[in-house]
């Protein structure tokens, strides 16, 4: 093995850990179909066993930060550390299929481990994103020596995420198409695709069809992203479904999300299936979102991670960030026992601009704060967005004393639309008394007729102070995060028309919030 790189070991001499690192790159390791997947394998040097921590994705070579945050951090504390490509990525060789391939081929992994003279028989697995899909897909067939599993900002179930509510997740499939895809792809490339999509992306994500406007802002047709938005029907992605298979892990499980990451609501959904199956998990939710978490929040995330690796007891069950006051808690479970449901009919809060909008998909609403992967991404204020005529706003009364939400947070309104169907975009929001508006927790949902229609929010910790209002927000959208309902009822990618919708809310909506 050789020493690092001289750029890692220059970003590596803050804050380093008892080991000095060696690493071997490219490493060819046998995927399940022969393939060779290509490896790096970052190693303390010491002489004495360590256990092995293994990490799958398409870009987990790419380089920074990667290689720096697991690599050198983790092999640093004692582990040998494999940074593997997925097939037909990185250099690896076979052809790449998001989703698919991955349990066969990290069982070759571990075959392959077996075979090492380093190998002590102690395995764990770590990562966020895809890379925590690809723990999940382990573990439909678990190998015995597997000990801990670290998942963090992570997806197991693809049509929940490109299809949640009903509309579909352009901005995450534009960003996912940079990552997810075929032949070698390098930090410098992923770096000039991202510059790209700045540049390009507001005339790629109006351009119609969308078909022909998108691969200006990604550099190319991406097949994959083309069959994403081809299929919002749930059968299609039904062998990439994790779900079951997560929230049944055999091993001990770390869990790790932020309140405005891209799926926070299946990492509380497999968080609560292994809670139910008797498992041992803990939970970390912090105030971050999809690419922050492993920024701002790294002393949180990292001290969680060494705790699994090292089969130390968990610090806590869960850990959350409360919003409103800026504070860590230290709770028994999620929700936290006690908590209970509180309704608020939106005809109790005063409605500003009344209870009927316009929604024109050539002037989309645009989403602004959230769960984004843009600049204006996580929380905001809402200011700008709330000045549109197509927001409508219902704002409460001052508060009198703390009003401490933990929970899930739903709006259950009762709609009607003029066009083929349209979408219902809710939005809680707090109001201090400056009257900045800052993003809680939202979610959107698609209604083809009239009725009371469900708009699932997700969840929060969050407190409202004294002298601070309630805000909810329904609108039409919040694109491109969600892609613009064009009104025709046609299949997306290839659609050019597009129709304005009336929509009108009637004063019976409802506003469910969890408090404590």
């Amino acid at each position: 093995m050789r020493r690092l790189p001289l750029s890692l070991r220059l970003l590596s001499r803050r804050a380093p850990g008892p080991y000095a690192v060696r690493r071997e790159a490219a490493l060819p390791v046998p995927a399940a179909d022969g393939s060779e997947l290509l490896t790096d394998h970052y190693a303390p040097d010491t002489g004495a066993p360590c256990p092995t921590v293994l990490i799958r994705a398409p870009y987990i070579r790419s380089g920074f930060p990667w290689n720096l945050l697991y690599g050198v951090r983790v092999a640093e504390q004692g582990f040998h550390v494999l940074l593997q490509s997925s097939r037909g990525t990185g250099g690896s060789g076979g052809e790449f299929h998001p989703w698919r391939n991955e349990t066969a081929d990290g069982v070759a992994a571990v075959e392959w481990l077996r075979k090492q003279s380093w190998f002590t028989g102690e395995l764990y697995t770590l990562g966020a994103s895809y890379m925590a899909y690809t723990q999940a897909a382990l573990a439909a067939e678990p190998p015995p020596e597997w000990r801990g599993a670290v998942m963090q900002l992570g997806h197991t179930d693809p049509h929940d995420f490109f299809w949640a509510g009903g509309a579909f997740g352009l901005e995450r499939a534009l960003v996912g198409g940079l990552g997810l895809r075929q032949g070698d792809v390098t930090s410098g490339q992923l770096l000039r695709g991202a510059l790209r999509m700045k540049l390009r992306l507001r005339r790629a994500v109006t351009g119609l069809p969308l078909l022909d406007a998108y691969p200006s802002a990604i550099g190319g047709r991406r097949p994959a992203l083309e069959e994403w938005l081809a299929h919002p029907e749930e059968a299609y992605w039904k062998d990439a479904n994790m779900v079951e298979t997560a929230g049944t892990l055999p091993v001990p499980v770390s869990l790790t999300l932020g309140w405005w990451d891209l799926s926070p609501g299946q990492v509380l959904e497999q968080y609560a299936r292994l809670r139910a199956a008797g498992r041992d998990v803990d939970l970390l939710i912090g105030p971050w979102t999809h690419t922050s978490a492993l920024e701002q929040g790294w002393t949180e995330v990292f001290a969680q991670t060494l705790r699994r690796l090292r089969g130390e007891p968990p610090a806590y069950r869960v850990r959350v960030h409360v919003g409103g006051v800026d504070e860590w808690r230290d709770l028994p479970d999620w929700p936290p026992p006690g908590a209970r449901a509180e309704h608020l009919r939106l005809d109790s809060f005063d409605a500003t601009r009344g209870w009927s909008f316009r929604y024109d998909p050539a002037d989309p609403t645009p989403s602004i704060g959230g769960a984004l992967q843009s600049p204006t991404q996580g929380q905001v204020d809402n200011t700008e967005l709330e000045r549109r005529g197509d927001v409508l706003l219902f704002t409460s009364e001052p508060v009198e004393r703390p009003l401490t939400l933990m929970g899930p947070v739903r709006a259950e309104v009762d709609a009607s639309t003029t066009a083929a169907s349209g979408d219902l975009f809710v939005r809680l929001c707090d109001v201090d008394p400056a009257g900045r508006s800052l993003n809680i927790c939202d979610g959107l949902t698609r209604m083809t007729g009239d009725g009371r229609t469900v708009v699932e929010m997700g969840h929060t910790a969050h407190v409202f102070r004294p002298g601070h209002r309630l805000r909810v927000q329904v609108s039409g959208g919040a694109h491109p995060r969600f892609l613009r309902n064009y009104g025709t009822g046609e299949p997306p990618g290839a659609a050019t028309e597009l129709v304005p919708t009336e929509t009108t809310v009637g004063p019976g909506s409802e506003l469910m919030l969890t408090l404590v």
